[in-house]
């Protein structure tokens, strides 16, 4: 089998998780014995279709641009078996790049009018490839591609293979959901595997790829937490994430989804601690951090009997946590107190220090 893979996300390698569910996919093709080549759109030129109908009349079959659809990509497409389109999903459908592929991909019909069965078409110039749709989104919920896949069900009709959607994509890489992401690209692997075998993606492997990988409200909350962090420090996603930084907590409820996702069970080893944080100011209230086993509950309120009590304005406490301030320079300076088990307080940068 022949294969093309066009992958018209903008972002770069480890970045891209459209990428990253591509080359999953592609992994298990290519072990299935598939030829794959890789298309990257954002390294091609790539024109806009302007409709004048030249590869119609003058030149049947042959685009009147000249650029690396018509010079390159064109042909490769035609030759392939199988063409996966790999797209990040933009405003519920797929993005400039890809449309501007396979708006480009119009010499393979001819201009006269077919109807058959109620619907009017182009008859076929060459046979085209089969088509898979791989496609991610931010939002958790699987109906936010329903507009994708009615497009290219329509477009594509009997020659569409797989539509392999990954909702939630945002998190795949985050290491608290490491475990079911790398079921998730296990899955994509082994639909690569299908689709060699049998052209077509299995109903168990689908459910696999789109399986749930975070609580909906969490994420939301998560979402809207780092999206207010970046706006608060001037910077892109991309930015924020090379600075290693860390989301700013409004709430105490924010606070502790914080800090349980930054917990480090390495570091934590055999430890059995409650820490308490009695925070004033803005955010007033007290909250628990209870670690052992390596594993971290969090719990609102105040604790019977806390190895270690951290008392501070929430503002000062939260700049120490995501690194805008010294811990121990505001400990000297007392702007916070710390009672109990000082030895806990020494430790917070290794025991929280998963960013």
């Amino acid at each position: 089998m022949k294969v093309i893979a066009i992958n018209s996300s903008p972002r770069s390698d480890g970045i891209s998780k459209t990428g990253i569910l591509l080359d999953a996919l592609v992994q298990g093709m290519r072990e299935a014995g598939a030829e794959v080549e890789m298309i990257p759109l954002r390294r091609k030129t790539i024109k806009n279709c302007i409709g004048c109908f030249t590869c119609w009349t003058k030149t049947p079959g042959v685009c009147v641009h000249k650029d690396d659809m018509a010079n390159e990509l064109f042909q490769k497409w035609l030759d392939a078996d199988v063409a996966i389109y790999a797209t990040p999903l933009y405003h519920f459908t797929v993005n400039a790049a890809m449309k501007a592929f396979i708006e480009r991909t119009l010499p393979v019909l001819e201009p006269f009018f077919e109807l058959h069965e109620g619907r009017t078409s182009h008859p076929l110039r060459h046979k085209f490839p089969g088509a898979v749709i791989l496609s991610v989104a931010g939002f958790p919920e699987p109906a936010v591609f329903d507009q994708l896949s009615s497009y290219v069900r329509f477009l594509f009709g009997k020659s569409l293979l797989a539509e392999i959607y990954r909702p939630a994509a945002e998190v795949i890489n985050r290491p608290e959901f490491s475990e079911t992401a790398k079921d998730i690209l296990a899955a994509t692997s082994e639909a690569g595997r299908e689709l060699v075998q049998s052209r077509h993606v299995s109903e168990q492997t689908m459910k696999r790829i789109t399986q749930p990988i975070c609580d909906p409200d969490s994420l939301a909350k998560m979402g809207n937490l780092f999206w207010k962090s970046c706006i608060r420090e001037g910077v892109t996603p991309r930015e924020f994430h090379e600075k290693n930084l860390v989301p700013r907590p409004d709430s105490i409820e924010t606070y502790l989804m914080i800090m349980t996702k930054g917990f480090n069970p390495a570091s934590a080893g055999s430890t059995r601690a409650v820490l308490q944080f009695d925070f004033s100011g803005e955010v007033e209230g007290s909250c628990c951090l209870r670690i052992e086993n390596g594993e971290i509950q969090a719990l609102e309120g105040p604790s019977d009997k806390p190895d270690l009590t951290v008392q501070a304005p929430f503002d000062v406490w939260v700049d120490i946590i995501t690194g805008k301030a010294d811990g121990q320079q505001s400990f000297m300076e007392q702007k916070y107190k710390a009672i109990g088990d000082l030895s806990l307080l020494i430790r917070m940068n290794s025991l929280f220090g998963r960013r």
